[in-house]
């Protein structure tokens, strides 16, 4: 039997969906329909440290062989564009202490009928302390997912 507030969690990669119907179903099965499908689960998978899962969806001519997951505290993934092989998004994330922001064009392939992450042109900016979070609070950033209580 379902436990009811799994049904409630939100999921990481900002569909609004739950978590459970979301991306949970797509990392299990690798099940993703589309090449946003694979964006969002794979920016999920950051979010949980699930680097397994982060490799098996990365296409074999483009995977590092020494990938590890930093230690960065994901904030949040904005959609910007997304055609059929290509995702354009912004991602803010919290490394040493800092608030930063990836904004990534990423590309993609069917292989075998499954998506796979190929690579991505991307840009890493600073966030402004006295800007609006990133998580869309209306707060300012050190106010909200930039104040020292939120951690890493």
């Amino acid at each position: 039997m379902s436990d009811e507030s799994d049904e409630m969690v939100l999921c990481a990669c900002g569909s609004g969906q739950a978590f459970k119907t979301c991306c949970q179903a797509i990392i299990e099965t690798d099940g993703a329909v589309s090449a946003e499908q694979l964006m969002r689960s794979r920016y999920t998978a950051f979010v949980l440290g699930d680097a397994e899962y982060l490799i098996k969806t990365w296409h074999a001519d483009t995977c590092p062989e020494d990938f590890q997951l930093g230690q960065s505290r994901w904030l949040g993934l904005h959609i910007t564009d997304s055609n059929f092989d290509t995702v354009s998004f912004e991602a803010a994330f919290l490394s040493g202490g800092k608030g930063m922001l990836l904004k990534e064009t990423s590309r993609f392939l069917s292989v075998g009928g499954h998506w796979r992450y190929v690579d991505g042109d991307c840009d890493v900016s600073t966030l402004k302390r006295n800007e609006p979070c990133f998580c869309g609070s209306a707060k300012k950033f050190k106010a909200c997912c930039g104040h020292p209580s939120m951690g890493q």
